[in-house]
């Protein structure tokens, strides 16, 4: 793991876990995601609104260490606005990216999300950097099936 990328993580997770990217209750959003790891206690509600396939906004909120957080945080910031099919790429590029077992993950130029693939080096920690995203993307597949097999 080169410094750089060991400086980049230690930034995102310092900044994203003191000011987290849109970190409020939004009960009134028509979609809740729980993200819930039963075995550290970390616990996001992510609070979506889906407009024509489009996520219009997305909050969390909740309780964790500092990477569930900060990894939580990149997650809202970088899905808002998003087609639920862009989405669902940016979470297979993070979950490659974090993948232990993957030697070549796909290029990313999103500096934030880079931070996180030093997470798959500490394998204690590394369902703590994935847990939002995997709920967030297990989400979105069902809204995608749901949707398909209406029409």
């Amino acid at each position: 793991m080169t410094e750089k990328l060991k400086q980049l993580y230690k930034t995102v997770i310092l900044k994203h876990n003191k000011a987290p990217y849109h970190y409020e209750k939004q009960l009134s959003a028509p979609h809740h995601i729980a993200a819930y790891n039963p075995l550290c206690g970390d616990q996001f509600n992510v609070y979506l609104n889906l407009d024509n396939g489009k996520i219009k906004q997305i909050h969390f909120h909740g309780y964790g260490c500092a990477i569930s957080k900060a990894s939580t945080s990149v997650l809202v910031k970088n899905l808002e606005n998003k087609s639920i099919e862009e989405a669902l790429e940016l979470c297979g590029v993070f979950k490659q990216l974090t993948d232990p077992n993957e030697k070549q993950p796909k290029r990313i130029d999103i500096e934030e999300l880079k931070a996180f693939e030093t997470a798959k080096n500490f394998p204690s920690r590394l369902s703590c950097a994935t847990l939002s995203w995997e709920a967030i993307q297990n989400y979105l597949e069902k809204e995608v099936e749901k949707n398909s097999s209406d029409k």
